[in-house]
């Protein structure tokens, strides 16, 4: 395990090794084949229907998130102001159902911002949820609106490469692996709280959802009954939703 104190000379370490490959690797481009998803079906008049209708999940488990958090006792808390990042996060995964389901009716880059911008601001508060609740609370409160910010720029400057001519997805590819990564060392660090292994179930949904994004044909291709992509929006979803469920049930460790 990792001692709470450690854990900052690592978050910053990580950073900077993103930082260092950032400045070295060339620029990428966005393929335009990226928005060419395998299930192309319109039902009820919505076109890429699977696409777009396996973002409702995200605006259930956002609604009933925020809920959750008005009503007192409902999840559980040390202080009060621990549920700011989760009030971020659910906030994002509601706009996140729209936004994604907004850019999946017509896949493009101009839609895919509103797509990419919720997804970060979702993510971002849970990084900074998590090290607030196994590193320091006021440390990851503070860090809050520097990686919500620091979150939205790296889309909008992805974006205003791609309108400049020379799309580059660097800086938005190194802060996802920023949040993975950051995820995955907090499991190294004890939890104020008793379920504390259930991040690692999020973290397994999320990598399953990257999955099924990279085999978003094949899977479709096994019957031609649900695309990867369609299966990503699912995986994403539960993995919100473990994260409902464990505050819901959790509870302060004793000691």
């Amino acid at each position: 395990m990792i001692s709470p104190s450690k854990a900052p000379l690592l978050l910053v370490g990580v950073a900077a090794v993103l930082i260092v490959l950032d400045f070295f690797l060339p620029p990428i481009a966005q393929p335009l084949s990226y928005h060419n998803f395998a299930d192309h079906r319109e039902w009820l008049g919505i076109a890429n229907f699977g696409d777009v209708m396996s973002n409702a999940p995200f605006a259930l488990v956002g609604v009933w998130g925020l809920i959750a958090l008005l009503v007192p006792g409902k999840m559980k808390f040390q202080n009060a102001a621990e549920r700011w990042p989760y009030f971020m996060m659910f906030a994002g995964l509601i706009l996140t159902a729209f936004g994604s389901g907004y850019y999946h009716l017509a896949p493009d880059n101009a839609r895919l911002v509103w797509d990419r911008i919720p997804i970060m601001i979702a993510m971002m508060a849970l990084v900074a949820a998590v090290i607030a609740e196994r590193v320091n609370m006021n440390a990851g409160l503070a860090m809050l609106p520097v990686l919500e910010i620091t979150g939205v720029a790296c889309v909008l400057a992805w974006r205003n490469s791609e309108l400049q001519g020379h799309g580059d997805l660097r800086f938005y590819a190194a802060m996802q692996i920023y949040a993975v990564l950051v995820l995955l060392l907090m499991l190294l660090v004890r939890s104020t709280y008793t379920r504390g292994s259930d991040l690692a179930v999020v973290v397994g949904f999320y990598v399953l959802a990257k999955i099924f994004e990279e085999c978003d044909r094949q899977v479709f291709a096994l019957g031609h009954f649900v695309s990867g992509h369609t299966l990503k929006h699912l995986a994403a979803a539960v993995a919100s939703y473990w994260i409902l469920r464990s505050l819901e049930n959790r509870q302060v460790c004793a000691g």
